[in-house]
C-alpha cells in the first residue's frame, strides 16, 4: 500500500499565526513522521495584531501543556472579563460585552424575557447587574471562575491581555522545544509544479531551497503563497465595515489596570485601550472616508492619557476574506486569510478555528478536493457570522453626531444579520449556527447595550404577575453584588500570581 502522507509541513511566516500553527500542530502530530519547518526573516517585521483575546485562547494554550499563570507571567497579562464600550450609544453613556451568562432561565423561558416583563411594569434594571462578568469588570475586581458554580449566576469566563511579541516568542519555544525547525531567511520565489499548480518549493535569499507538500501561509495581508503566488482573489466587505486604517502605539502604565478591554467611540472610528502589566496598548481604528491619517493621529494622541513610548504607526486594512482559504496545496492562516477589524477581539480567535480545521481536515498528498471545499466553507460562514456581529455594533449606534455615525446606521445589512435582528426584535429569538463564534449571551449583551430590545415578551409569561418577578430578580442581584463585594482587586490578582519572569533568549 502506497505511503501517500504529508511528510513535509512548511510554515510561511512567524508571528503570533505562523508560531501558534507550528505549536499546536507539532503537538497534534506528535510521534508521527510529519516534519515542520518555519520560514521567517528577522528583518521583517509583524503586524502584531491581538493583544486582547477571548476565552477560546486559554484553551488554545492549555492544549499545549501551558498554565494560565505560566502565559500571563511570560507575556506580562492581564485578566479581561470583557469589553467596555464607551460613547458607542450616546457620548457619555457605557455598557459592558461580559464572557458569561446573564440571569437565571426559569421553567424553561430565557432570562431576558422576565428581564423586559419586570421593565415594562415600570422597574427598570441594568442588565449588567445580573452577570456576574460585567458587575466583577465594572468593579474592577477578579476572582477565577468556579470549576462547578451553584448556580448560572455564578457562569463567567475570562481571558488574557497580552504582550503580543512575548506571546509569539513564548509558542515559538514550545513549538522548537518539540521540533520545529526555524529558518531565518527571506522568500525570493514562489515556485510552482507545472502540472497541478501547486506550490513546489521556495527559493530562500540563503541561496537555499525549500520544497514541501503542504504550505500553511503566515505571510499577513501580503499573502505571499495565497494571493501573490495563486492569485486566489479577495472578497472586500467595505461596504459594510467603513473602517480601513489603524494607528497603533504603546504608552506607558499608570494606575491599576482594569480587568477588561476600552473601546472609545471617536469621530470616524472608535479607540482602543489595553492594559498590560507594564504598558499600554491604544489605537485608532477609522474610516479614511471619513477623516484623514493626519487628523486621526491627533485625535488619537490628544486622547492617550500616558507618555507615548514610540512614534505611532499605520496600518492599512481592506476588510474581507480571501475566496478561498485553502487553495491548492496552501492554506492561509491569520491575516493571510482576511482581516475584519480589532474590534471583539478576533484575529487570534480565527487563527484558533483555522489551526483546528486544519487538525480535523488534514489532507494525504491527493488533496482531495471535498477536503479543501469544506474547509473553505467553514471559513467562510465563520467569517461572515463575525462579519454580522461586529457590523451590529455601528449599525445600531444612536450617536448621530458625525458623518461616519450617521453613515454606519444608513449600511445595508447583510440578509444574515437582518434576519437575526427581525427575529430579535419581534420575538426576542436568538439564531444559534454551527459555525459561530460568538453565542447568545454575547448576541444579549450587545442588544441591551445599545437598546435594541424585542417588541414582545415570551407569551408563557402571560399568566405571571409582573409584580411576583421583582423579588426573585432581586435576589439575582444581591447574590452576584455580595460575590463581587467579596472578590480581590484586579491587581491584587496580578501581584499575587501574575509577575513577569524573563524569557529565555532564543
Amino acid at each position: 500500500m502506497r505511503d501517500n502522507r504529508i511528510r513535509k509541513l512548511v510554515i510561511v511566516g512567524g508571528g503570533t499565526a505562523g508560531w501558534m500553527a507550528a505549536a499546536a500542530l507539532r503537538r497534534h502530530f506528535q510521534g508521527g513522521p510529519l516534519e515542520i519547518t518555519l520560514v521567517e526573516s528577522s528583518e521583517i517585521g509583524t503586524i502584531g495584531v491581538g493583544e486582547a483575546t477571548i476565552p477560546t485562547i486559554r484553551g488554545f494554550y492549555q492544549q499545549l501543556g501551558l498554565t494560565d499563570i505560566e502565559v500571563m507571567q511570560a507575556t506580562q497579562a492581564t485578566c479581561k472579563l470583557g469589553i467596555r464600550f464607551d460613547g458607542w450609544v450616546r457620548p457619555g453613556q457605557a455598557f459592558i460585552h461580559p464572557f458569561g451568562l446573564f440571569g437565571q432561565d426559569l421553567r424553561g423561558t430565557p432570562f431576558h424575557h422576565y428581564w423586559r416583563k419586570l421593565a415594562q411594569a415600570g422597574e427598570v434594571t441594568d442588565i449588567a447587574d445580573y452577570s456576574l462578568g460585567a458587575s466583577l469588570a465594572r468593579a474592577g475586581k477578579f476572582m477565577a471562575p468556579q470549576r462547578n458554580p451553584s448556580s448560572p449566576l455564578g457562569i463567567f469566563d475570562w481571558a488574557l491581555h497580552f504582550d503580543a511579541s512575548l506571546f509569539a516568542q513564548l509558542m515559538r519555544r514550545v513549538a522548537q522545544d518539540n521540533g520545529v525547525r526555524r529558518i531565518d531567511a527571506k522568500i525570493t520565489k514562489v515556485n510552482l509544479d507545472a502540472e497541478t499548480g501547486h506550490v513546489a518549493s521556495l527559493d530562500l535569499d540563503t541561496g537555499a531551497s525549500l520544497d514541501g507538500d503542504l504550505f500553511i501561509d503566515c505571510s499577513g495581508f501580503r499573502g505571499l503563497l495565497i494571493e501573490e503566488a495563486l492569485q486566489t482573489g479577495y472578497e472586500s466587505w467595505s461596504d459594510t465595515l467603513l473602517c480601513d486604517r489603524a494607528w497603533a502605539v504603546q504608552s506607558e502604565g499608570q494606575g491599576e489596570p482594569p480587568p477588561y478591554t476600552d473601546v472609545t467611540a471617536q469621530s470616524a472610528g472608535w479607540r482602543w485601550r489595553i492594559p498590560l502589566q507594564h504598558r499600554y496598548g491604544n489605537g485608532y481604528v477609522f474610516s479614511s472616508r471619513h477623516i484623514s491619517e493626519e487628523d486621526a493621529l491627533a485625535e488619537l494622541k490628544a486622547a492617550v492619557p500616558d507618555p507615548l513610548l514610540h512614534e505611532p504607526r499605520l496600518i492599512r486594512f481592506n476588510p474581507g476574506r480571501r475566496k478561498q482559504a485553502w487553495n491548492r496545496n496552501v492554506i492561509a492562516l491569520g491575516l493571510s486569510s482576511g482581516f475584519l477589524e480589532p474590534l471583539e477581539s478576533t484575529s487570534i480567535a480565527l487563527i484558533e478555528t483555522g489551526i483546528e480545521k486544519i487538525k480535523a481536515l488534514f489532507p494525504d498528498r491527493d488533496f482531495a478536493p471535498e477536503l479543501a471545499d469544506e474547509f473553505n466553507d467553514w471559513s467562510k460562514r465563520e467569517m461572515e457570522r463575525v462579519r454580522d456581529f461586529i457590523i451590529l455594533h455601528y449599525w445600531a449606534n444612536k450617536r448621530g453626531d458625525t458623518v461616519f455615525w450617521r453613515d454606519c446606521n444608513a449600511v445595508t445589512l447583510p440578509d444574515t444579520l437582518q434576519q437575526k435582528v427581525d427575529l430579535w426584535t419581534r420575538r426576542g429569538h436568538f439564531i444559534r449556527y454551527r459555525w459561530e463564534m460568538f453565542h447568545p449571551a454575547s448576541w444579549l449583551a450587545i442588544y441591551a447595550g445599545f437598546e435594541l430590545l424585542p417588541e414582545t415578551i415570551d407569551p408563557s409569561l402571560d399568566g405571571i404577575d409582573p409584580q411576583t418577578l421583582s423579588a426573585p430578580l432581586a435576589e439575582m442581584r444581591k447574590a452576584i453584588a455580595e460575590v463581587v463585594a467579596s472578590a480581590p482587586p484586579h491587581g491584587v490578582f496580578l501581584e499575587q500570581y501574575c509577575r513577569p519572569v524573563a524569557m529565555a533568549a532564543q
